[in-house]
Protein backbone atom coordinates (compact mmCIF):
# COMPACT_ATOMS: atom_id res chain seq x y z
CA UNK A 1 0.00 0.00 0.00
CA UNK A 2 1.31 3.57 -0.72
CA UNK A 3 0.20 6.89 0.71
CA UNK A 4 1.84 9.41 -1.89
CA UNK A 5 0.00 11.88 -3.02
CA UNK A 6 -2.74 10.91 -5.85
CA UNK A 7 -4.96 13.61 -6.52
CA UNK A 8 -3.25 13.59 -10.07
CA UNK A 9 -4.48 10.68 -10.88
CA UNK A 10 -7.90 10.19 -12.88
CA UNK A 11 -9.98 8.17 -10.78
CA UNK A 12 -12.45 6.31 -12.76
CA UNK A 13 -15.38 4.77 -10.48
CA UNK A 14 -16.30 0.97 -10.24
CA UNK A 15 -19.94 0.77 -12.92
CA UNK A 16 -20.67 -1.73 -9.82
CA UNK A 17 -20.56 0.72 -7.26
CA UNK A 18 -23.87 0.45 -4.95
CA UNK A 19 -25.48 3.73 -3.56
CA UNK A 20 -24.31 3.10 0.23
CA UNK A 21 -21.01 4.60 -0.81
CA UNK A 22 -18.93 1.13 -0.66
CA UNK A 23 -17.16 0.84 -3.89
CA UNK A 24 -13.44 1.46 -5.65
CA UNK A 25 -12.12 3.52 -7.51
CA UNK A 26 -9.21 2.79 -10.56
CA UNK A 27 -6.68 5.09 -12.41
CA UNK A 28 -4.25 3.91 -14.77
CA UNK A 29 -1.15 5.28 -14.54
CA UNK A 30 1.84 4.45 -17.06
CA UNK A 31 1.82 0.88 -16.89
CA UNK A 32 0.02 0.12 -13.25
CA UNK A 33 -3.69 0.31 -12.29
CA UNK A 34 -4.42 1.91 -9.38
CA UNK A 35 -6.81 1.38 -6.98
CA UNK A 36 -8.45 3.32 -3.85
CA UNK A 37 -11.14 2.91 -1.62
CA UNK A 38 -13.84 5.78 -3.08
CA UNK A 39 -15.15 6.33 0.41
CA UNK A 40 -11.42 7.13 1.70
CA UNK A 41 -9.74 8.92 -1.22
CA UNK A 42 -6.89 10.81 0.17
CA UNK A 43 -5.63 7.44 2.40
CA UNK A 44 -3.74 4.13 1.13
CA UNK A 45 -4.12 2.71 -2.67
CA UNK A 46 -2.87 -0.19 -3.97
CA UNK A 47 -1.18 -0.29 -7.22
CA UNK A 48 -0.27 -3.50 -9.47
CA UNK A 49 1.31 -4.02 -12.79
CA UNK A 50 -0.85 -3.85 -15.74
CA UNK A 51 -1.02 -6.83 -16.38
CA UNK A 52 -1.67 -8.23 -13.12
CA UNK A 53 -5.06 -6.19 -13.63
CA UNK A 54 -5.54 -7.79 -16.58
CA UNK A 55 -5.11 -11.41 -15.44
CA UNK A 56 -8.06 -10.47 -12.57
CA UNK A 57 -10.31 -9.10 -15.27
CA UNK A 58 -10.02 -11.86 -17.40
CA UNK A 59 -9.85 -14.35 -14.58
CA UNK A 60 -13.70 -12.27 -13.28
CA UNK A 61 -15.23 -11.92 -16.19
CA UNK A 62 -14.98 -15.63 -16.93
CA UNK A 63 -16.53 -17.15 -13.36
CA UNK A 64 -19.23 -18.57 -13.62
CA UNK A 65 -21.05 -16.86 -10.67
CA UNK A 66 -20.21 -13.87 -8.43
CA UNK A 67 -20.16 -14.34 -4.76
CA UNK A 68 -20.78 -11.18 -2.37
CA UNK A 69 -20.00 -10.02 0.80
CA UNK A 70 -20.70 -13.10 3.38
CA UNK A 71 -20.55 -15.76 0.75
CA UNK A 72 -23.88 -15.50 -0.57
CA UNK A 73 -24.10 -15.20 -4.26
CA UNK A 74 -24.93 -11.51 -6.09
Amino acid sequence: MRNEDSSGFTWRKSSYSGADGQCVEVAFVGGAVIIRDSGKPFESYIAFPGWHWQAFVTAFADSDRLVGPGGSEG
